[in-house]
């Protein structure tokens, strides 16, 4: 029987509310399902499916249309899809260069987006939110006429505190309880909480949901941005923490001597050793040469040959592969991702972290766990900040706003 659906004999209520959420959900994650797949997956018969999916379309929230055929005689079968232009949510991804924002329709569709460089420029909730509030108004007014947001949710690259979406460490902006998530909301007005994430964590459950991971219930993500960040899900459940701040993995210790110094106030942590800066610097490369492109520079200069980015990549692939190594050890994970700036990095310096592998794994580990890159890309965490802000409707569906 999948996750979520009850066959509890508490209160009628819940037990509905439930089971709207569960089908809701996988119609949100699967796309358009037929009745007949979704009273399998449900494991429950098709009155049931048909009074679970006639309430949700009374709500708005799906539509049922006929499918084909194929020249089939008998009863028509019916197709159950998301109704992706009446319900949206609003998305942001607040990384270390660049702020992104997105209107999301139910099912993941992401119907415009909005981006814009981020100055490094220090402690600057002020001007992020006054961005990002002119771009969730933006995406607002320019969504379908009656269209209804149901939530606003933002990843975050720092640590969140869980509930109220305050940045309590941002160690590469030097953000300390940072009052973002609220924030955010007063000025955007929209009668709506923004949940906050951390963009690693949102970015596993991406892939988890909608990515590579998808089918897989044990798996690491590192992201790679100016740092590295990790979302570690096992059983299919986030591995988030006590207090809602585990699977740091960036600021795991891989190397004690000589290190080189971290944000964070350590030496020789793992986003240390293969961020941004000493890639860069391994390379050559000045202290104005930056970002997104000029990791992809130096990846590029490796592939026609340049000795010092080859070097480069090498060296943060054998720190990478050691911090790889530990994490396979410790977690028998089914699949290892690697996104933002490490989708770039790892194809490169992929021979040294293989071998560190073959070096340091134990080989019942090391035979299940397949490395591979982000299927969702640079926006794995921008859409697992809109499944966040989806996560209120798909846990009780008919609670969702009803007003545009």
């Amino acid at each position: 029987m999948p996750k979520g659906l009850s066959t509890d004999r508490g209160a009628p209520g819940d037990s509905r509310r439930r089971n709207l959420g569960a089908l809701l959900r996988r119609v949100h994650l699967a796309g358009p399902v037929s009745r007949v797949g979704l009273a399998e997956w449900l494991g429950v018969n098709r009155s049931t499916v048909m009074a679970l999916t006639a309430e949700l379309a009374a709500a708005g929230l799906v539509r049922e249309v006929p499918a084909t055929s194929g020249g089939r005689a008998g009863r028509p079968s019916f197709v159950v899809r998301p109704e992706s232009e009446a319900v949206h949510v609003l998305a942001f991804d607040i990384a270390v260069d660049r702020l992104v924002a997105a209107r999301v329709g139910l099912g993941g569709v992401m119907a415009a987006r909005l981006e814009a460089d981020r100055p490094r420029a220090g402690a600057d909730l002020d001007a992020v939110v006054s961005v990002l509030a002119g771009f969730g108004r933006e995406l607002h007014r320019g969504a379908p006429p009656g269209s209804v947001c149901v939530g606003v949710g933002a990843s975050y690259c720092g640590m969140i505190r869980p509930g109220d979406g305050m940045v309590r460490f941002g160690p590469d902006m030097g953000w300390v309880d940072q009052a973002f998530g609220a924030e955010l909301a007063r000025r955007l007005d929209l009668g709506l909480p923004v949940l906050v994430g951390n963009e690693a964590h949102l970015g596993a459950m991406a892939e988890h949901q909608r990515g590579a991971g998808l089918g897989v219930q044990n798996l690491i993500y590192l992201h790679g941005d100016v740092g590295v960040g990790g979302g570690i899900v096992v059983g299919g459940d986030l591995l988030d923490g006590d207090g809602g701040y585990g699977s740091e993995v960036g600021h795991m210790l891989v190397n004690p001597y000589r290190g080189r110094p971290c944000g964070c106030g350590s030496r020789g942590c793992l986003e240390a050793e293969v961020g941004e800066r000493a890639l860069l610097d391994e390379a050559g490369r000045p202290a104005d040469h930056r970002g997104r492109e000029a990791v992809r520079a130096v990846v590029a200069a490796a592939g026609a040959g340049d000795a010092a980015a080859r070097q480069a990549l090498g060296r943060i692939g054998d720190w990478l592969g050691i911090g790889v190594a530990n994490l396979i050890n410790l977690f028998n994970p089914g699949v290892v991702i690697f996104g933002g700036t490490l989708s770039e990095v790892f194809p490169a310096a992929a021979p040294q972290v293989r071998r560190r592998i073959a070096a340091n794994v134990l080989p019942v580990s090391r035979d299940k766990a397949r490395l591979t890159v982000s299927a969702l890309g640079y926006d794995a965490t921008l859409i697992g900040a809109a499944d966040l802000a989806f996560s209120p409707l798909l846990t009780n569906p008919l609670a969702a706003p009803t007003h545009p």
